[in-house]
């Protein structure tokens, strides 16, 4: 089982000075990770969820494609975008595309009648996630209030949650050699902390995504199929799927003709768990070793850091 992670999002990096790390902040990140390392195997990263925690429904059947939400999805996350009136290209739907490190979120299309049926994918932040329980050194995080978060400074790049993801959503930055990170949506969790909604909600002109609480979320899913039946399929894709996901979506044709996976209700979580417990009790090697890499990753990454601050500054 996956070593348990400090509380704080944050940990404090060990000292750097202009020679590189120092010895003593080595040695004590080493025993830290060490002594996680070798904790019982039966720890996890999944929270205890808080009974409003937040989500988004998508309304598959109000969506007209026009992109605004990868527009300031980009924005918010300080990815390269251009102005806005550039997503109005309509080229981009002649293939499926996958979220990347640079694209966070994107939209698809299928044809229909009367109109072509549109797709928003990104992140689901997953009610019992695959990728926190993939994770080796507690990078991913189940929060209470929803989303699925991520911490650069404790990953050591194994990208064992972009293989466990069921709905494979998350990009790498292949291009950044010493500091690479998994990116993928946080569900804006720096905007909703601030009573903000999250930029792809708020910017959505025809008010087909609804940011909300998860059961209110179902609860209005339910009321607009059963008000429309000859709109809606009778179904709340993420209600079950993978054991439950943040994003809630609704749709007049099966999701599956749509390009979301065919998924059973049980979290891949739990298969991964067990196979965990079953490999490392009583046998710490390979934590250890997730630790240690950890260690020096962390190393590795502060000390880039301050070179190029140091370059930066002279």
């Amino acid at each position: 089982m996956t070593p348990p992670a400090p509380q704080s999002e944050q940990p404090v990096p060990p000292h750097v000075s202009s020679n590189g790390p120092s010895r003593r902040g080595f040695m004590k990140l080493s025993a830290l990770a060490v002594a996680a390392a070798a904790a019982p195997a039966t720890a996890s990263h999944h929270a205890e969820l808080d009974p409003d925690r937040k989500g988004v429904l998508v309304d598959m059947t109000l969506c007209v494609g026009c992109r605004r939400c990868e527009w300031a999805c980009a924005d918010a996350n300080d990815n390269p975008h251009g102005e806005l009136h550039e997503y109005d290209d309509a080229s981009v739907f002649d293939r499926p595309r996958r979220p990347t490190a640079t694209q966070l979120t994107v939209v698809n299309r299928t044809p229909g009648q009367p109109e072509p049926i549109h797709l928003k994918l990104q992140c689901m932040h997953c009610e019992k996630p695959a990728c926190v329980s993939a994770c080796l050194v507690g990078a991913m995080r189940k929060q209470p209030d929803g989303p699925v978060t991520y911490d650069a400074s404790r990953c050591i790049g194994c990208r064992y949650c972009m293989v466990a993801c069921p709905f494979e959503v998350l990009g790498y930055e292949y291009e950044r050699a010493l500091t690479p990170r998994v990116r993928k949506c946080s569900l804006c969790r720096e905007r909703t902390r601030d009573g903000e909604l999250p930029a792809c909600v708020k910017i959505c002109p025809v008010e087909a995504l609804t940011y909300g609480p998860r059961a209110q979320l179902i609860a209005t899913a339910r009321e607009r199929i059963a008000a429309r039946p000859d709109r809606y399929i009778d179904r709340i894709y993420g209600e079950h799927e993978a054991g439950g996901t943040s994003w809630l979506y609704i749709a007049g044709r099966p999701f599956e003709e749509l390009g979301l996976p065919r998924l059973g209700t049980r979290s891949p979580a739990d298969s991964s768990e067990s196979v965990q417990h079953g490999i490392f009790r009583g046998f710490a090697a390979p934590l250890l070793l997730g630790g240690l890499l950890g260690v020096i990753h962390n190393v590795t990454r502060h000390e880039h850091e301050h070179t190029h601050e140091k370059g930066a500054d002279s």
